[in-house]
């Protein structure tokens, strides 16, 4: 039904050239131009200024937007010279003001013990609004603002060889989603299953390409079950795939090496959607229970590459408690933590707050980051057990299950 939209990416660039072109959504602009409106936001963490030299243009390039921290970080220029601090490594989490991030969801961060010049993880945290395109009946119609579909998104990137594919894609991949789900909107809203042909609009972006999701006489077997999860599914796997090949275009176009894994979150309509391609991870805490919900991998050949994964839990389907949490980590943090550290460092810290208190995840996912990362002794940074610490990158976020939150 959806092969041919299964060859998404375990590492969003490659280390060879550009894949072979296709149409652009007319909403996507390249990295280097003007992006379309988004729900307002923080401005972003400035990037740290390249220094004095002689370093060749596209290195001094990827040195500046490689020091990009996430927006909702809201760092001051002091903030974002601690946070580049190798020798410190200070944890970074949002501030504490009222402007939570969406669901309460905790995040927190660490650089590097001197692996890379500047920290290469990257994280995006929004609510993303769809507007729909078109009918079903393939008819054009004018958009309205009381038809569309809003999602909650999370995203980690762990930037491979610099940092510039890892803030590409912090800044453009949701958006990739959201014109993909354009064309779904009215079938995801209409409880009816989707039809097996989905009518294409003359002029719609991917209306001549018949590998796009919905592309003209998009018919499937009727032996195949189609179901909404399905189509959300082909449309975050199609969203990877065209956000590969953006990056590819832009890695030739400027001949800034490097590449980044992914692992992104999407809930929408009751569902969480959890997409991994790299080695990152993420677990569900329930009522004390592990439930994985990715697989990491490092693939070494360009077949392996090609390759993704995406889970679906159904949030309708358990009643949660305010300790029940999605748990999402760059590989920082699971180099030398274990899915069981991780669930008891999670009771520990949660029974320590009050249930309906918002600053518990965040408190999690610091104590989280702090128990990967050790504490300096013996000239390096060590755990409790006096084994070696992350040296790595750390990024976690924390997601509450409890249901849907907001911006206050």
């Amino acid at each position: 039904m959806l092969n041919r939209v299964r060859s998404a990416v375990a590492h969003l660039v490659s280390s060879g050239g550009a894949p072979p072109p296709r149409p652009k959504s007319p909403d996507l602009p390249n990295s280097t131009s003007a992006p379309p409106a988004d729900p307002p936001q923080a401005p972003r963490s400035p990037p740290a200024r390249a220094g004095s030299g002689s370093a060749a243009p596209a290195r001094t390039v990827e040195s500046r937007a490689s020091f990009c921290r996430p927006t909702f970080l809201q760092l001051s220029p002091g903030g974002l010279r601690r946070a580049d601090d190798h020798a410190g490594r200070a944890v970074q989490s949002p501030p504490d003001t009222g402007r939570r991030l969406p669901w309460s969801t905790g995040y927190a961060e660490v650089i590097n013990s001197g692996k890379s010049r500047h920290n290469e993880d990257q994280a995006c945290c929004e609510v993303v609004y769809v507007e729909g395109r078109r009918s079903v009946s393939g008819a054009p119609r004018e958009p309205s603002r009381g038809q569309g579909l809003c999602f909650y998104y999370w995203g980690l990137f762990d930037g491979h060889a610099g940092g510039r594919a890892a803030e590409m894609a912090s800044r453009l991949l949701h958006r990739h989603i959201r014109e993909q789900l354009k064309d779904l909107v009215e079938i995801l809203q209409d409880p009816s299953p989707p039809p097996l042909c989905l009518p294409s609009t003359p002029g719609a972006p991917g209306s001549s390409d018949s590998s796009h999701l919905v592309g003209p006489q998009s018919c499937w077997s009727s032996q195949k079950e189609v179901t909404h999860e399905s189509l959300v599914v082909g449309a975050i796997e199609n969203a990877f795939q065209f956000m590969d090949e953006q990056m590819a275009r832009e890695r030739h176009g400027h001949q800034v090496e490097g590449g980044c894994c992914a692992l992104v979150v999407v809930y929408l309509l009751g569902k969480v959607y959890v997409a991994n391609a790299g080695d990152s991870r993420a677990i569900i805490v329930r009522n004390g229970e592990i439930i994985p919900m990715s697989r990491e991998f490092t693939p070494e050949t360009e077949r392996q590459r090609l390759q993704m994964l995406v889970r679906v839990y159904d949030l309708t389907q358990y009643e949660h408690c305010p300790d029940d949490v999605l748990v999402l980590g760059t590989d920082g943090l699971w180099d030398v933590t274990s899915d069981c550290e991780v669930a008891a460092t999670v009771d520990r810290v949660l029974s320590a707050y009050e249930p309906n208190d918002p600053s518990r995840y965040t408190a999690l996912a610091q104590a989280l980051v702090l128990g990967a990362r050790g504490t300096p002794r013996d000239r390096g940074w060590r755990l409790p057990n006096n084994k070696l610490g992350s040296g790595d990158d750390i990024s976690v976020f924390v997601i509450p299950l409890g249901g849907p939150g907001s911006y206050s």
